[in-house]
């Protein structure tokens, strides 16, 4: 049992990657409406070339080299009712004592590689902006991190994991950032341990239910005679197209994630397509380039579990899509902040939001998507450092840290 930080260098045996090139030559790809395009899914000519490429030029021992760049390692997290998981995390340190603890956490198809563009960012040391100790792990399931063998594995439990990580690294306070699952677990890990551990959280997800009479009277009724905004109108708008077009993937998912976990750990041109799929349409005209999307794809596909352990989590965080995730994040006094970015997936008025937290923090952008801090690092890090640096909503909030010299 690793109970101390181990390093983690990642090196995927090369039988793996022979397997993966066999499976890639044996691909039977379905036939194709001639003006189809995106209507009906990823368009045959795109999956196609990606395949030839996986299979023949794109290089996985550089995408390797380069990730293990960044410092990983792994520890062993007991789960009250789970046994003990060995969880992969990146563990990046500021130069500065003073610098803020952060646990960034990622969601689905994303992973612990979402931080790399932002990493660096938020360690430096300059004097003008606040510094952070980072930390990104790998949900159980996700990547390099062990995968639960039991039902149930849900909120509390994704949440006991990422607070007992930063307790066992010396952050006994911290705050959050995250999107899509990261949002929902930020909120769990406000909700169960506001105070004593997490100070602060940002959530680049806006999705929220409406406020209700019985658990916020006057929201709910300021709720009620306060039109919406011109943006807020719009998000709507898009939240309802993408439930209504974009989200049989969360259904299945979330009710059926063994039988879609087949296709995912035995084809590559399957688990491809699936991913690949979000990558172009929950982005913001992001100039996706083949390798990036291969290397994205690697991830999954040489993760430890397999990539069918990852689609769990929505099942088990909605009880088989019978509630709303975010359903029983509880609002806390800690301070909330969202960063709000135009071709989000779901999008829900300002008051929703507020039901979640203590909002003291709003930064609404121009452009972006999905997938903030690797569409938009700068942006992203720009919210993180007026949010938590001086000056901000939230400065100060974990005692002793303000990120500065």
């Amino acid at each position: 049992m690793a109970t101390t930080e181990t390093p983690f260098l990642l090196s995927v045996p090369e039988v793996d990657i022979e397997l993966l090139r066999q499976k890639l030559e044996t691909t039977r790809f379905p036939d194709e409406l001639e003006d189809a395009g995106w209507n009906y899914g990823v368009p045959l000519a795109h999956v196609k070339r990606l395949v030839a490429r996986w299979k023949d030029e794109f290089d996985w021992r550089k995408s390797e080299a380069e990730i293990n760049k960044i410092p990983q390692y792994t520890r062993d997290i007991d789960v009250e009712g789970f046994g003990t998981l060995n969880i992969h995390y990146v563990h990046q340190r500021s130069r500065l004592d003073s610098a803020i603890p952060l646990l960034f956490i990622h969601g689905w198809p994303g992973h612990f590689l979402e931080v790399r563009r932002i990493l660096s960012l938020l360690t430096s040391d300059t004097p003008d902006q606040p510094s952070f100790h980072v930390v990104a792990l790998s949900l159980p399931g996700f990547g390099f991190s062990e995968a639960p063998k039991k039902q149930g594995f849900a909120a509390r439990q994704y949440a006991e994991v990422a607070n007992k990580l930063m307790i066992s690294l010396g952050y006994n306070e911290y705050v959050v950032q995250g999107g899509d699952w990261g949002h929902y677990i930020a909120g769990y890990l406000a909700t169960f341990y506001a105070h004593t551990h997490v100070k602060g959280w940002l959530s680049n997800y806006t999705n929220a239910q409406p406020p209700s009479i019985g658990t916020f009277p006057w929201l709910y009724l300021t709720h009620l005679i306060t039109p919406y905004t011109a943006r807020e109108k719009r998000g709507l708008q898009l939240t309802a197209g993408f439930r209504q077009q974009g989200s049989g993937y969360s259904h299945e998912q979330a009710t059926r994630p063994q039988t879609i976990g087949y296709s995912l750990a035995d084809s590559p041109v399957g688990l491809l397509a699936w991913i690949y799929e979000k990558l172009v349409t929950w982005t913001d005209a992001y100039p996706w380039e083949d390798d990036e999307v291969l290397e994205w794809v690697s991830i999954y596909w040489f993760s430890r579990a397999g990539p069918a352990a990852s689609v769990r989590i929505y099942k088990e965080m909605t009880d088989g899509f019978k509630r709303p995730a975010v359903v029983g994040v509880q609002w806390t006094s800690i301070p909330f902040g969202y960063s709000a970015f135009p071709k989000e997936l779901n999008q829900v008025p300002r008051k929703w939001l507020q039901t979640l937290g203590n909002l003291v923090f709003e930064s609404v952008h121009s452009h972006g998507g999905h997938f903030a801090a690797h569409e938009e690092p700068e942006e992203l890090v720009r919210d993180i450092r007026n949010m938590f640096g001086k000056g901000g909503p939230a400065a100060g909030v974990v005692p002793g840290k303000n990120g500065y010299a």
